[in-house]
């Protein structure tokens, strides 16, 4: 019979996490303890427990700085955190709060509560496994559509870091370059509708071809407006094919009407293009594409202040 859920408790009284077993073991649920915040958090990060019951008051790392570590980290970020402490101040509750705690139970704390509590959290971690396998779905389509064509190598990997940094560059929040990050390997996974007779073309591409080319924004937005998470690099997946004075896809956009990470990400995914081979062309030396890619920005194509930046970034590395 399959456990009820998995939690781990970290607290450095033997007695303590003996009572958190004897109360949750005969619920179903399968319980690891830890004696240290070190040794907790190795743990959360090699087993990935649906819930974490930590207390506070701890020698070496205390509960807070364990949160904190498993909330920076992205093997545990999303791991629901509950403090349990004698301490019942409002600033302890709000420093716990600030840490990223998810929920607070009192010492002594109630076998009720402490069953009702952890449930619902499962019941939580389980919502949000389903959502992060369906992230990793998506991600496994777009690595598929990127094997289909040999040309473009390892042209996700090298787009999703570039986005990144340039976006840390120009002064990105952390959401924003995360949604810069994800769109390197999302941005084309519309191509999954796109036959290789069109995709894979030596040549160029009829109007009826270009048409279906051109589709694939429009699939890549509907492969992933369900999933909440991904809603950010929708603007980049939907307008990065667009160009400032207006002669880009699938809008017409122009300028300002571009949404900022499209113009941010379409930089980095033209330099990445003329760097590297395609079915239609050789790669260009990497001076050789900035000052082509210069020329195109006189013309209006790209925002001009981005794409400083972007030669700058590449000039300083």
């Amino acid at each position: 019979m399959a456990a009820a859920g998995t939690v781990l408790v970290i607290d450095d009284q033997p007695q303590s996490l003996e009572a958190m077993r004897e109360a949750l073991y005969p619920l179903g649920f399968e319980v690891w303890q830890a004696l240290d915040g070190e040794t907790g958090f190795l743990l959360a990060r090699e087993r990935q427990p649906d819930v974490i019951l930590l207390d506070v008051m701890m020698p070496g790392i205390d509960g807070y700085e364990v949160c904190r570590r498993l909330k920076a980290d992205e093997e545990t970020r999303l791991l629901p955190v509950v403090f349990f402490t004698g301490l019942d101040s409002r600033q302890a509750r709000l420093r716990g709060l600030e840490v990223g705690a998810t929920d607070f139970l009192s010492k002594p704390f109630d076998l009720v509560e402490l069953e009702v509590r952890v449930r619902n959290l499962v019941h939580f971690r389980r919502l949000t496994q389903d959502l992060d396998e369906a992230e990793k779905m998506l991600f496994a389509v777009a690595r598929a559509i990127e094997a289909r064509d040999e040309g473009t190598g390892e042209h996700c990997d090298r787009l999703s870091q570039l986005a990144a940094q340039l976006g840390e560059h120009v002064g990105m929040d952390k959401e924003a370059v995360k949604a810069l990050r994800r769109a390197g390997y999302l941005h084309d996974i519309g191509k999954i509708a796109v036959p290789d007779a069109v995709l894979l073309k030596p040549g160029r591409l009829n109007e009826a071809e270009w048409r279906i080319m051109r589709s694939h924004v429009e699939i890549g937005v509907k492969i992933c407006a369900p999933l909440r998470t991904l809603r950010p690099v929708l603007p980049i997946i939907h307008y990065h094919h667009e160009h400032g004075d207006g002669s880009g896809y699938p809008d017409a956009l122009k300028d300002d009407d571009i949404p900022l990470l499209a113009r941010v990400f379409q930089v980095v995914d033209v330099f990445d293009a003329l760097t590297n081979d395609r079915p239609y062309r050789r790669a260009l030396p990497v001076d050789e594409a900035l000052a082509l890619q210069r020329k195109e920005t006189s013309r209006g194509w790209w925002d001009g202040g981005i794409f400083e930046a972007f030669s700058d970034m590449l000039e300083k590395r």
